[in-house]
């Protein structure tokens, strides 16, 4: 069992029902759901999951949080740094860690990075020039 956090309020559909899960609540994984007031919302490794929680045994799941939301979404920019910054992600072997290896030709962060350490996250946006 880990301690999980609420780094995005979710506020939608979960597996047992609609949910409206507060910033900063404290929630549990159990046989890989994560449980809120003794229902499941959802599978720790599912898109939900990824949005709108972070795993919090260290007592840093809200940076954590903070972080995986920042380099996603510097990420998704699409400006005029945009392919320079996956130029940069490409190259990285921290960033390599967490990278899907079942997709050869593009960057999908694997499960591992939403529970990344917090040092590895804070080089993944000092990197790309993310602030979390």
């Amino acid at each position: 069992m880990s301690k999980y956090i609420t780094k995005k309020r979710m506020k939608e559909a979960g597996i047992a029902g609609h949910v409206n899960i507060p910033y900063g609540t404290e929630v549990e994984e159990v046989d890989g759901l994560i449980i809120y007031k003794g229902a499941a919302v959802c599978a720790i490794t599912s898109r939900n999951a990824h949005l709108h929680f972070a795993k919090n045994d260290d007592g840093k799941g809200l940076e954590r949080g903070a972080l995986t939301l920042a380099i996603t979404f510097r990420l998704e920019k699409r400006d005029a740094g945009y392919q320079g910054r996956w130029d940069l992600v490409w190259e990285d072997p921290v960033c390599q860690k967490y990278r899907r290896p079942e997709h050869e030709d593009f960057f999908l962060w694997g499960h591992a990075f939403y529970e990344a350490p917090v040092e590895d996250l804070r080089h993944i946006a000092a990197l790309i020039g993310a602030r979390g």
